[in-house]
């Protein structure tokens, strides 16, 4: 496996808050935060977070968060000030209204800036979690949040947990003899036209490349040759690290779908993938907050 060949990031690994982990184990961070009119909270309903503008999250000051959030620090801005999350519980309407509405990571992901985009994939990641895993796995009992929102700790057999992180790969593929063309697929649960890249989990003892090569084989009959690394980000459905990465075909000819995950596997011409880029025709790309959107949108910008 090849080093990354590009300096671009994927659009929600450009974190620029910083996370201050070191204070996560100071007593009352959390609360003492949330008593300064100088925090910046950002509130989270399901997976979607209130807009100042169709690229800008609108943070809110504590005192206008509703009852009944799971708070966490996120980190601090370039002033200084404390960055929160307050979760609202899974189902909830938006508590409030906001300057240009509420929309989730998704969609909005890809547009926002450096700052906004690391915080929204923080707080949904962390979020999702402090939501999800309030009973210690090991003997069922309640856990407490600790460190800030970064931790649990279970009162009856003393563990602590912290939050989850999937590995898997994602991948596109190139032409063994052609270095315009592209093969994507069109997963059995989408509607017609919409293609992405392949991806699958990895499982457990097996490394990156071996399940990049696993996942593509699986999913599209391709063996492949040169595996090449281009970045990650997280993605909090539900929690996974999306691991990206360019595969070269051996034998084009081998592609099919495999009848299950993958209804249809297409080669695509540079062009085709342009003219999807840039909302034409009928074939339906990854939105921009994705790695997917990135790996296809990489590799057209790049000279064959």
């Amino acid at each position: 496996m090849t080093a990354p060949d590009s300096t671009r990031l994927p659009p929600l690994a450009r974190a620029a808050l910083d996370r201050a982990a070191a204070e996560r184990s100071t007593t009352g961070l959390v609360e003492a935060a949330r008593a300064d009119a100088a925090s910046r909270v950002l509130v989270l309903a399901d997976d979607a977070a209130p807009l100042a503008s169709p690229a800008e999250l609108w943070w809110v000051s504590p005192a206008d968060v509703p009852d009944g959030a799971e708070w966490a620090f996120l980190g601090r801005d370039d002033d200084g000030a404390a960055a929160l999350a307050a979760v609202l519980p899974a189902g909830s309407q938006e508590p409030f209204g906001a300057p240009a509405g509420w929309a989730g990571l998704r969609k909005v992901g890809g547009v926002l800036s450096d700052f906004d985009a690391g915080a929204f994939v923080e707080a949904l990641s962390l979020g999702r979690w402090l939501l999800d895993a309030p009973f210690c796995p090991a003997c069922g009992a309640r856990t407490a949040i600790t460190d800030a929102g970064w931790s649990r700790v279970c009162p009856s057999c003393s563990r602590q947990h912290f939050p989850r992180t999937d590995p898997a790969v994602i991948v596109a593929i190139t032409s063994a003899h052609d270095p315009d063309r592209l093969l994507l697929g069109s997963n059995a649960l989408w509607g017609a036209h919409r293609y992405s890249c392949f991806a699958g989990f990895v499982e457990a003892g097996e490394s990156l490349e071996a399940s990049v090569r696993r996942e593509v084989e699986e999913e599209s009959g391709i063996a492949v040759g040169d595996v090449t690394y281009r970045g990650s980000q997280a993605w909090p459905y539900p929690r996974s690290l999306m691991l990206g990465f360019l595969a070269s075909s051996l034998d084009d000819a081998a592609a099919r779908a495999d009848g299950e995950e993958i209804a249809e596997v297409r080669w695509f011409t540079r062009d085709e993938i342009g003219s999807a880029l840039a909302g034409e025709g009928d074939v339906v790309l990854p939105g921009r907050a994705s790695i997917a959107h990135r790996l296809i949108a990489d590799w057209h910008a790049e000279e064959p």
